[in-house]
């Protein structure tokens, strides 16, 4: 199941030598910049053409002529800002409209663990009014990628671990088996990764954003975070708030749940966006292919066909079979755009019918494996991101006391994500904290956008990150739409707020609401 995260430790006795290492650009006066538009001190990246993306990125699309790639050199250990590096992967496609040209505008897509040199070259058609003054510009943050990638197991063992160990253990030998399981993934992350594993998290992430602006030459950030981009978002503005320029945080990471309250949340979400997707199979009636007549009937024969996983598994790909896990992981993939409902149909209705390729294909895509068998880093990124952010490590004995709370808020993803509490159990490296910082007094506006009905990141976080952030930063818009998101979806109504406030600086009203496919300008806030 997809799983939520938050970010790395930084030891009392290091806190000083961070903010020594921010100070430069924190809040104050204004940097100096060499012959090239850099800051002195940084050097520019080198651009050049890019490279198919590596299996630690995943399939993504083979950069075209337009795209440039470089590497900036970031410190492992702010701590020590003149000690050992790591290489930040960058790619970029230049404005088209040199003459209006405001500057970089920086893309982070979500995980945490998304490749930015696999996602933005697809995603760019999406934002090609915003390419007419911008540079579009994204990276590989720390420990995804080629950006120091945290390597655990092997692609064999992954196939272990994703698909033949039991995520929802029901029985004490499962249970067993399921923290055997989960304890020999994260020494196999201790074994191959160890040195950076206490350098990927959160805040780290976000200082290497300050490097990478003024690398680019650019005075403020512009940045577009998506998911957990919104939590990176939000703590590089807590950090750099006076270096924040005009930035959008779209299906946005509550900022003030742990990770039991955050996977509860999308326990809720999921399941919402599952009603709404049944919802929408019985107002087609006969054209709809799944056998049920009304929600709660479709649902149940969602959750039958679970049961039925759990005791005989289907064939899937191959020598591949379709498991309880893997077609749990299908629905949770297809949940996270309307544009996937009718996949999913089709997957259900296959694998009613004994034939479970589709799910177990999407199944495949949210866990990072190719159709080769080849896995991205996406999957030990998130937790290695993930653990070094949050402190929660929780017993067995507390997650099974949880696992009512799970069942009762979803019962098709409840369990899986009442289970995931466990992700960082045993972890090797401490968390940071129990919710992330993302107060920004003196920043820019940021405009925030929840969608009502994101599965992943539901809709109330975009109102308490517009708390959090402060008065007069955080302006909230409101999406009534599917899937995770909003500005993705195409709706004019969301693209023309965001691209008149990041072209032009018209921040919309607070409280403005946009409904998907009905509405081609905002309406009045609310």
């Amino acid at each position: 199941m997809p799983t939520h995260a938050l970010r790395v430790a930084a030891a009392a006795a290091t806190a000083a030598a961070l903010l020594a290492t921010s100070a430069c650009s924190d809040g104050g006066g204004k940097e100096k910049r060499g012959k090239d538009g850099a800051a002195q001190g940084i050097k520019k990246p080198k651009w050049g053409e890019c490279q198919a993306p590596t299996p630690a990125e995943g399939v993504g699309q083979v950069p075209g002529k337009d795209w440039q790639c470089a590497v900036l050199d970031v410190p492992l250990d702010y701590a020590e800002p003149e000690g050992e590096t790591i290489p930040l992967a960058l790619i970029r496609a230049k404005a088209r409209d040199k003459d209006k040209r405001i500057g970089s505008l920086v893309f982070n897509f979500g995980g945490p663990g998304g490749s930015g040199i696999s996602t933005l070259p697809g995603a760019a058609k999406d934002y090609g009014a915003l390419r007419e003054r911008y540079d579009l510009v994204s990276f590989d943050p720390r420990g995804v990628g080629r950006s120091a990638p945290v390597l655990c197991e092997d692609d064999k063992q992954l196939d272990a671990y994703y698909y033949a160990a039991d995520s929802s253990p029901s029985t004490p030998e499962e249970e067993k088996q399921f923290l055997a399981t989960s304890k020999k993934y994260k020494e196999a992350c201790e074994a191959k990764s160890g040195k950076v594993l206490p350098h990927v998290g959160t805040e780290n992430a976000a200082r290497d954003l300050d490097r990478l602006r003024q690398a680019l030459g650019d005075e403020k950030l512009n940045y577009f975070g998506i998911s957990y981009g919104t939590e990176l978002g939000g703590v590089y503005a807590h950090l750099f708030p006076k270096n924040v320029g005009r930035a959008v945080f779209d299906a946005v990471v509550d900022p003030t749940k742990n990770s039991e309250e955050g996977a509860l949340g999308q326990a809720k979400g999921f399941q919402l966006a599952l009603d709404n997707f049944a919802q929408d199979c019985v107002n087609r009636g006969d054209s709809c292919q799944l056998q049920g007549s009304t929600v709660k009937e479709i649902e149940a024969n969602i959750i039958k066909l679970q049961k039925e996983l759990a005791v005989k598994p289907i064939p899937g790909s191959g020598d591949r079979l379709l498991t309880e896990d893997s077609a749990t992981n299908g629905i949770a993939f297809a949940l996270y755009s309307k544009e996937a409902w009718p996949l999913l149909e089709q997957g259900l209705d296959e694998a009613d019918g004994g034939q479970g390729q589709l799910l177990l294909a999407m199944s495949d895509a949210l866990n990072g494996r190719d159709p080769k068998g080849t896995y991205s880093n996406i999957g030990s990124a998130n937790t290695a991101i993930s653990c070094a952010d949050s402190k929660d490590r929780y017993t067995l004995a507390q997650t099974k006391a949880k696992l009512p709370e799970f069942r009762a808020a979803s019962p098709v993803f409840g369990d899986f994500l009442g289970w995931a509490m466990m992700g960082c159990t045993d972890w090797p490296v401490a968390g940071a904290w129990n919710t992330p910082d993302v107060s920004a007094p003196g920043s820019a506006p940021i405009l925030v956008i929840g969608n009502t009905g994101d599965p992943a990141t539901p809709y109330e976080g975009a109102r308490k990150m517009v708390e959090r952030l402060g008065p007069g930063v955080g302006v909230e818009l409101t999406f009534k739409g599917e899937g995770h998101g909003a500005y993705n979806s195409g709706d004019p109504c969301v693209q023309q707020a965001v691209n008149s406030y990041l072209l032009d600086g018209k921040v919309p009203g607070a409280g403005t609401v946009c409904t998907a496919s009905k509405s081609p300008t905002p309406t009045a806030p609310v």
